[in-house]
């Protein structure tokens, strides 16, 4: 497996924290992301499942780099949930900065490296003669 693919591997499991914290500890997910904010019970398993299905994400992709389709659903996840949390902080005022500094390593990381490989795995897939 190539480097990207286990740094997706970490972070789909990361990930896997916060699916827990918005099925089974609301209170741990509101302290970790949403500090400024009022949140539910429907809130909190409504950003379990989407924190889940950007999990899966990054799991299929880790095993299939060359899939073009996959690897841009996998890479707008990205860019989605970073822009999300950005609007959150900056319009909303419900997260603090910290915790917008702790999504902004892991997507901006994920978002660069992705961006850098674009095409770095197709190429390594096409036979020379």
């Amino acid at each position: 497996m190539k480097a990207l693919g286990w740094w997706l591997m970490l972070v789909g499991t990361l990930r896997l924290a916060s699916v827990w914290f918005g099925f089974f500890d609301i209170w741990a997910l509101r302290l970790a992301v949403f500090s400024k904010s009022p949140m539910t019970e429907v809130h909190g398993r409504t950003f379990g499942v989407w924190t889940l299905l950007t999990c899966t994400l990054c799991y299929l992709c880790a095993f299939n780099l060359d899939n073009k389709p996959l690897y841009l659903a996998t890479f707008l996840s990205f860019i989605y949930a970073f822009g999300h949390f950005l609007t959150e902080f900056l319009i909303y005022k419900t997260m603090a900065i910290q915790n917008l500094t702790t999504v902004g390593i892991f997507a901006g990381t994920s978002i660069i490296w992705m961006l850098l490989q674009w095409n770095a795995h197709l190429r390594s897939n096409i036979k020379h003669d």
